[in-house]
């Protein structure tokens, strides 16, 4: 057997939640670190007095108990799990590992031992139920009745609230009350908060940035008291767990940071922080409420009755001595202003700063996030969405939460980087971002390529190109003024030249000339018109792509995910998949992974067969599509041409000033000839032609030449 037993995903109950974590058996000593919270317990082997084995919810569970009154409990383990540690126990403790049963008849009625901080509830010698009495926060009396009142925890899904105890009354003869005696051992060990006695010192009027305000602080030697103008808060120290001090980025302020769990409440807010704000130029002397011996004795040296110094230093000072814990400082990191330990970010849309630490993250201050690195599962360097200046860092931790703090400026991102690099934490875009270290935040912005303004030069590019191809001098968006000459309709006019020879005339001539160039115009904008590309049809003969090995999966475990959640929609059946595969080992992932790369193999076989055989650019369908499409096109050539012809037909049907005067004493049916003909040029018969030709060689009568 080795020196330690490890055992991961062991759980220890806080306050009705499940906390797992790591348990590792040594020679030296019992230790178990929350994942959650990262707390530790240390209960070094001397001290171990009882070990109990027994079957708990979660399998099955031990129970450690020391000699200085303190009682431990973990579950978790298998059955299998027993004959290791009791030998193990054995070994290195000389503590034997005893078995023993809980009761499970379900009565109510049953003996209350008081051992050490539990409340244990017997029938018959055997336990019922065990009730940490830290976990009370209100003990009641009333007739013949106890009640227990417990702190409730935001992270309990179901909440035991309280609980009754009925005592009988004892004989007449005894002068003791059993429900005072009752109440009273209750008391003793569980966690009430009474202000008695006086406070060992007392800071007054201290800013405080969470929750908002300013407080009187009462420190007390089992709590700390938040005295303010409209709310009261009593913080036990045993909840109390990580003390911080940081200097704020212009060297003048200072932050004292105060991690707490449970957190403290005001109304439906939770505060799992206390942030207290200090100027460094605050000094403050400051006299204990105890006597020298006292102090010396309680707090052995690390506090005297008399000192004095700046107000952040006699707070920390005080603090570290009654809570007994360490207070974490920033370490090496340098940012890019000379002596800023942190770094300007905005988190949720509220600006604050980012401290990073020798074990992890700390960001104040609104709201406060504190993130381990053992917590920690990635982190992700990303381009700002708004400006190319500034960049975003972004931390996603084991449990699948994410938190993007942006608005950095580029100047910080080597010393970050390297900060990063430096713990080993694992970074997604790390070949990306080694290269863009020198590129992507350099100097000048000229230099960064705008992936957006390159599209719309390219698009502006193919447009004009389209322009220029179709009529140069097509120009839109001219206005049209009545009374003044158009250029335009000299320009869509076909006989610009013969027009011009024949300007001097009437009225009438320029109206002949400006309606023709319109109606030019709108064949030209038709004829402009691209042709509607036809949907692609699909090859029903052509073999179906491969599925993923995602899809694979989820086609045979969909039945199976049916049964075990009834009614389930369809929209949660791939939520639930979803979940489901995230969770599935290496192996089976693996394994359908080949499953993928053989359908993947088969279909390009079949896919080599079906092009062999005719498939695939020469299918019947693409056949008849592409002929479908042939014969709209040589309709459209063909209307195409007859709008030609019809424009060309206006044009002809121009005449010189001679023919109109001689058309002014022709007679009704020949102006009804030439109308017909000017709206069907294609179809003139020999007949008009006819008398068009002698209208045109007859020279102009006496009466024209009067007129």
């Amino acid at each position: 057997m080795g020196d330690t037993l490890e055992f991961n995903e062991i759980y220890h109950e806080s306050k009705g939640s499940w906390n797992d974590g790591r348990l590792r058996f040594s020679k030296q000593n019992v230790v178990y670190k929350s994942s959650k919270t990262g707390k530790v317990d240390n209960i070094p082997a001397a001290e171990l007095s009882v070990a109990t084995w027994r079957r708990v919810c979660l399998g099955y569970g031990i129970k450690l108990a020391t000699s200085n009154g303190h009682v431990y409990k973990y579950d978790g383990f298998r059955d299998t799990d027993y004959e290791r540690i009791s030998e193990f126990f054995k070994a290195n403790y000389k503590v034997e590992l005893t078995e023993k049963d809980m009761c499970v008849k379900g009565w109510n009625w049953g003996t209350a031992k008081f051992s050490g901080p539990l409340l244990s509830f017997d029938v018959n010698d055997s336990s019922v139920f065990e009730i940490p009495l830290a976990s009370v926060s209100q003990c009641a009396t009333g007739k013949n009745e106890v009640t227990l009142e417990f702190h409730q925890n935001d992270d309990a899904e179901v909440s035991l609230m309280e609980v009754r105890f009925y005592v009988p009354p004892g004989p007449a003869d005894e002068g003791a009350d059993p429900v005072e005696a009752f109440a009273q051992n209750v008391r003793s060990k569980a966690d009430v908060i009474q202000a008695t006695g006086d406070a060992v010192c007392v800071f007054k009027e201290l800013q405080c940035l969470t929750p908002r305000g300013r407080y009187d602080i009462l420190i007390y030697p089992a709590f700390l008291h938040l005295h303010g103008k409209t709310f009261d808060y009593k913080i036990p120290y045993t909840t109390v767990l990580r003390l911080f001090l940081l200097p704020s980025k212009d060297q003048r302020q200072m932050f004292f940071v105060i991690s707490l769990d449970p957190p403290i409440k005001q109304g439906q807010t939770r505060y799992h922080f206390l942030i207290l704000h200090f100027s460094k130029e605050e000094e403050l002397k400051l006299t204990l409420n105890m006597s020298e011996e006292e102090v010396e004795k309680r707090y052995e040296g690390k506090l005297s009755k008399n000192m004095s110094g700046s107000l952040y230093e006699m707070v920390s000072r005080v603090m570290k001595a009654l809570v007994n814990r360490k207070i974490t400082v920033p370490g090496n990191f340098q940012g890019n202003t000379p002596g800023a330990q942190c770094i300007t970010c905005s988190y949720k849309a509220q600006s604050g700063l980012l401290y990073p630490l020798e074990r992890g993250f700390i960001y104040v201050h609104k709201p406060p996030v504190h993130l381990r690195f053992e917590e920690i599962s990635s982190v992700n360097f990303a381009r700002g969405t708004t400006t190319t200046r500034s960049f975003d860092f972004e931390v996603e931790t084991k449990q699948g939460n994410q938190f993007t703090f942006s608005s950095i400026e580029r100047e910080e991102y080597g010393k970050l980087f390297d900060f990063v690099n430096a713990k080993k934490l694992h970074i997604k875009n790390r070949g990306f971002k080694e290269k863009a270290k020198n590129n992507e935040y350099s100097d000048s912005d000229d230099d960064q390529h705008d992936a957006y303004l390159e599209r719309m030069k390219a698009e502006g590019k193919i447009r004009e190109e389209g322009d220029g191809s179709n009529d140069s001098d097509e120009e839109t968006d001219e206005s049209f003024n009545p009374g003044e000459e158009s250029d335009v309709a000299e320009e869509y006019d076909s006989n610009a030249s013969e027009s011009d020879s024949g300007s001097g005339g009437d009225g009438s001539g320029d109206e002949g000339k400006k309606k023709p160039a319109k109606k030019a115009k709108v064949v030209k904008e038709k004829r402009e018109r691209k042709p509607r590309k036809e949907k692609k049809q699909k090859d029903t003969n052509a073999p179906k792509r491969p599925m993923s090995s995602y899809m694979l999966w989820l086609n045979s475990s969909r039945e199976r995910i049916k049964s075990e959640n009834p009614g389930i929609s369809i929209t949660e059946i791939s939520k639930k998949a979803g979940e489901m595969w995230k969770q599935i080992g290496k192996e089976d992932k693996e394994e359908w992974d080949g499953k993928a790369e053989e359908a993947k193999k088969t279909y390009e076989k079949a896919m080599k067969e079906y092009r062999e055989s005719g498939g695939g650019s020469s299918t019947p369908a693409k056949k008849e599509s592409k002929k479908k499409a042939g014969g709209k096109e040589d309709k459209k050539r063909k209307s195409g041409g007859g709008e030609k012809e019809k424009e060309q037909g206006g044009n002809d049907s121009f005449k010189s000033r001679e023919f109109i005067s001689s058309e002014e004493s022709s007679s009704d049916g020949e102006r009804k000839k030439a109308k017909k003909a000017k709206g069907k040029p294609q179809s003139r018969d020999k007949e008009s032609e006819e008398e068009e030709v002698e209208a045109m060689t007859t020279p102009p009568s006496s009466e024209d030449d009067s007129d």
